[in-house]
């Protein structure tokens, strides 16, 4: 009897075991969960070949009327891109109640973007807040915005630079 085809099948065993090893250990996935009474928070991470990302999330209440909660992730690809979030907010027994966020992106090629702001409500209903936003194309060019909000009245103000720092004619979508 030849040994030759038995080889065959030990070594394709061999490199099928290494394959499907490989590619088991590339995914990963974790989730941890925790509540109380009072809140809870919640976890969660996963990674492959394409991209790692992580993301929480936890909240809290005292009974009362009064309750707050924030969360935040991230992810980063395998191409070199990446973003990220956090933010929070509460709300209280009298009635007032805000949040506060950011969020950032930045592009494989160069590009990149961000922002952050939050808004509130005071007891009375009074609503003030503001958020400030980044952008700059891989060519250079870049947007930096504001808009602010209170009194009932909100204001925006926006410029567009390109590359060598002029101010140059924000384009608008499509």
């Amino acid at each position: 009897m030849s040994k030759t085809p038995f080889l065959i099948a030990v070594t394709f065993a061999l490199c099928a075991t290494t394959l499907f090893a490989d590619h088991a250990e590339a995914r990963e996935r974790s989730r941890a969960v925790q509540r109380t009474a009072q809140g809870g928070s919640v976890a969660t991470e996963r990674s492959n070949a394409r991209f790692d990302s992580q993301r929480q999330r936890t909240w809290q209440a005292d009974g009362q009327g009064n309750a707050t909660a924030a969360r935040n992730g991230s992810i980063s690809g395998a191409n070199g891109g990446s973003a990220g979030y956090e933010g929070s907010a509460y709300r209280n027994a009298d009635g007032s109640a805000g949040r506060q966020g950011s969020a950032y992106a930045n592009g494989p090629n160069g590009g990149s973007a961000s922002t952050r702001g939050g808004i509130s409500r005071d007891a009375d209903g009074n609503v003030t807040g503001a958020r400030s936003t980044t952008a700059t194309g891989a060519n250079g060019n870049s947007y930096n915005g504001s808009t602010t909000v209170s009194g009932g009245t909100v204001s925006h103000t926006g410029t567009c630079t390109n590359a060598s720092g002029e101010t140059i004619a924000c384009p608008r979508g499509h």
